[in-house]
């Protein structure tokens, strides 16, 4: 009834969008006089953090200037248990997977842009953002076990991993605006234009924080070998030990988190990020090339 009220018009259908992994409503709504409109809605029920992700996400899109590739805005209800956002409803399809040559290329080019869109004042920093989280090395070193996919090779080099891990902030510094989690469900292609999605873990950095971090589920979902994808699409646009720096951090953390038990209400989260720790483990013993 809120919701019918801020809309101005009664929900006349609705249907679920499936995709990503949080366990928010997702709906696509057709009010009754004509009207379409995207709603998300969760509460602590569901995953006791995902309501201030939900709230980030509301304050982060509010204050995107209308060049950043966003749906807008249009309404905010939140009673401090359920928080609802309702957005324009944006035309357009997620990528084809396994991911098509067009479509990873867009997708690509369209992230290398994001960083020509001046950011919001309020977005912290990648480092800041992130920086509690990219500690997997360093996790791992103090308390290697249960190891979880982790071979031998990195196993006996987890110290020399935690000791060159912290590098990945200096690497990533920058003034420009980072997504922060790039991947196909966040993604709608319309026949002209790009839009991104769920920018709860927007930041500001350097754009190719995005390009690097997207590689192993673009990897996972038959995109092409991450070091592949990057030397045909802005390999030459990064210093190559900014690119080996975030990728140790990311291999890292994907590993470290994929021994924890599943959070509530998010029960493929950890095979998903062990299944790109995989690709990342592989990709950083590639460009690292110790024996």
């Amino acid at each position: 009834a809120a919701l019918e009220a801020a809309l101005g018009s009664p929900v006349a259908e609705a249907e679920n969008r499936r995709g990503g992994y949080s366990p928010s409503l997702a709906a696509r709504c057709r009010l009754r006089d004509g009207r379409t409109v995207f709603v998300k809605a969760v509460s602590p029920a569901q995953n006791p953090q995902s309501p201030d992700i939900l709230r980030r996400e509301a304050r982060v899109t509010a204050a995107l200037p209308g060049a950043a590739p966003a749906p807008r805005l249009l309404h905010v209800l939140d009673d401090g248990e359920w928080i609802v956002t309702v957005y324009e409803y944006v035309q357009g399809n997620l990528p084809t997977v396994p991911w098509s040559a067009d479509d990873l290329a867009r997708v690509m080019a369209a992230t290398w842009e994001l960083g020509e869109v001046c950011p919001p004042v309020s977005l912290p920093t990648v480092a800041e953002h992130y920086g509690p989280l990219l500690v997997g090395w360093r996790n791992l070193a103090a308390d290697p076990g249960p190891a979880g996919p982790i071979d031998s090779w990195a196993l006996g080099h987890l110290d020399r991993l935690a000791g060159m891990e912290p590098a990945w902030e200096a690497a990533v510094a920058g003034s420009q605006l980072v997504h922060g989690d790039v991947r196909s469900d966040n993604v709608l292609l319309a026949p002209i234009g790009i839009t991104f999605v769920d920018w709860s873990s927007a930041c500001v950095g350097r754009t190719f924080f995005d390009v690097i971090a997207m590689l192993p589920s673009v990897a996972l979902e038959g995109g092409g070998a991450p070091e592949d994808v990057l030397a045909r699409h802005g390999a030459n646009r990064v210093d190559p030990d900014a690119v080996t720096a975030l990728v140790v951090a990311l291999a890292g953390y994907f590993l470290d988190r994929a021994r924890l038990p599943d959070p509530p209400g998010l029960p493929t989260v950890r095979a998903f990020q062990r299944a790109q720790g995989e690709v990342s483990l592989a990709w950083m013993r590639a460009r690292l090339g110790w024996s």
